[in-house]
């Protein structure tokens, strides 16, 4: 059997996510209006945004996956931060919009039914049909290393916290304090705001050419000065491009090897790094003379 690419793989996932929202906004709708619970259905908004949230989130997949072309000799890979900020800013409004809901109700006097039991049933079946979405998608995130995929995961958590706040807020309702339904969907409102404020700085970092983490550069430090040809690094730098790494490297050697071993050493070193560092997309390598 032919290997999935990791594409194929985060699009296969994507799609079964839109499966599951679909039939869970649905179903919240149903019970928020039937049982008359404000909650449920500002989970069930939540769930509606959940979809259009994948599907920006396969539309990043799949540009980020296209080849260099002449107007992007880079790649593309920055595609897929673009569409993970388009998830944070939908993110924060559906979460604002949510909350100041809840507090309309509350200041208007309307925070006064009871919901019925179905509300607290289908809350209990999305906690844990969320859940479940959160650790398969965060897993595919991972084995496929992809931002937006994993912006996607972190949304169905939320969309399972909040069905914990609408679990709690119509139990709550149900046992004498209805305002309580509303209560829960202002705090479901502020769980979505700051994860939309948590995609977006962790996008951000990915956009504006953010240094790779101190423990990846010191390995690669490791890798560079076990050449022994090597005398030492006078310049690394390091910047993400989407999920990539580029890599700007100044190294010393003796100042008697002729041109043609010099480049010798920077191959071996360009071709170490890129062996032991698989996010590393672009590797430079500059020989100074050692000095003294």
């Amino acid at each position: 059997m032919k290997k999935r690419s990791n594409e194929q793989i985060a699009m296969g996932a994507a799609r079964n996510s839109i499966l599951i929202n679909i039939a869970l906004a649905a179903l919240k709708l149903f019970a928020g209006i039937f049982a008359h619970s404000a909650a449920m259905v500002s989970d069930a908004a939540h769930s509606i945004v959940d979809l259009i949230s994948t599907a920006i989130a396969m539309i990043g997949v799949k540009l980020s996956g296209k080849k260099p072309d002449k107007e992007h000799p880079y790649g593309h890979e920055r595609f897929e931060c673009v569409a993970a900020l388009l998830l944070s800013g939908l993110i924060f409004v559906t979460g604002v919009g949510i909350g100041w809901a809840g507090i309309q109700r509350i200041i208007a006097g309307e925070a006064t039914d009871t919901p019925g039991v179905l509300a607290l049933v289908v809350a209990a079946v999305s906690i844990g049909v969320k859940e479940g979405v959160y650790w398969y998608m965060i897993r595919v995130a991972k084995k496929v290393d992809s931002s937006a995929l994993a912006a996607d995961a972190w949304h169905s958590r939320i969309d399972g916290l909040s069905s914990i706040g609408s679990f709690i807020g119509i139990l709550g309702a149900r046992m004498g304090f209805p305002v309580l339904d509303s209560v829960a969907a202002i705090v479901i409102g502020l769980f979505i705001i700051k994860a939309a404020v948590k995609i977006f700085w962790d996008t951000t970092g990915k956009l504006t050419d953010r240094a790779c983490d101190d423990e990846t550069v010191n390995q690669m430090r490791t890798v560079i000065l076990a050449d022994e040809a090597v005398d030492g690094i006078d310049q690394l730098k390091t910047r993400m491009f989407g999920n990539k790494i580029y890599l700007d490297l100044e190294i010393c050697a003796n100042p008697q090897l002729t041109l043609a071993e010099a480049h010798d050493i920077a191959q071996r070193v360009h071709d170490a790094i890129e062996a032991g560092f698989p996010k590393v997309k672009h590797c430079m390598v500059h020989v100074n003379p050692s000095e003294g």
